[in-house]
């Protein structure tokens, strides 16, 4: 009863922190998949420094933890170049959001060019010599043909990023960002009701994954049966 009347006492708070986490993980994705799709197209690219220029931002995002990067970025970048991130008000008060968003989308950004470099070789090499023997440019046969086919079998996939940007939005408590995990953390040092607070938001963060695990399988049954 008294974890029940907890959660009833603080659920608006939880709202918010939640409202916070979402958009900070859709637009991140966005702004990952933009990414994705330009580090995407270096990495198939036959010219070398483009392929050089991937391979370097997917070994320095992919070979060091989020939470280093999240120090570097918002502590160490400042204290080195002499500027402040602004922060910006969000629902109900100053929030650090521009820096999160920077933060996620250039990490995120790093697994969604592998899979934009993924779903593009999985399409059927004659599909582009098709359309460039259509008179299409290499521009316009890979928007209007082969990308459209590549989406398809990423999207799955796409899903589970966003569940695992999701879940990696818990280290920007770090930087002072009220999303779920700051917000129980916040809580906690005023009631000292760790196990439940904690308990909270591992109940919101497992409903979000499971919901969008099963839009996932959905997904890909889906893209399987229209093969």
């Amino acid at each position: 009863m008294k974890a029940l009347n907890l959660f009833t006492q603080h659920l608006p708070t939880f709202l918010k922190a939640l409202a916070i986490t979402t958009y900070v993980t859709v637009i991140s994705l966005i702004f990952a998949t933009l990414i994705g799709i330009v580090f995407g197209l270096f990495k198939i690219s036959k010219k070398k420094p483009l392929v050089l220029a991937a391979n370097f931002y997917l070994s320095i995002i992919r070979g060091t933890p989020l939470l280093v990067q999240t120090l570097f970025i918002y502590f160490g970048l400042p204290m080195a170049l002499g500027f402040r991130w602004p922060w910006a008000t969000f629902y109900w008060r100053s929030q650090p959001i521009l820096a999160a968003i920077v933060i996620m989308s250039l990490n995120a950004g790093a697994y969604m060019t592998e899979l934009v470099r993924g779903g593009i070789e999985s399409v059927d090499p004659g599909q582009m010599e098709a359309a460039r023997s259509l008179g299409m440019s290499y521009g316009q046969a890979m928007v209007q043909v082969v990308m459209p086919q590549a989406l398809r079998t990423m999207l799955p996939s796409i899903v589970n990023q966003f569940i695992v940007t999701l879940k990696d939005t818990s280290l920007l408590s770090m930087i002072g960002l009220r999303e779920l995990v700051q917000n129980a953390k916040i809580i906690v040092a005023n009631n000292m009701e760790a196990l439940t607070m904690y308990a909270i938001v591992g109940l919101f963060y497992w409903v979000i994954v499971t919901l969008l695990s099963s839009a996932a399988s959905n997904l890909e049954r889906r893209t399987t049966y229209g093969k």
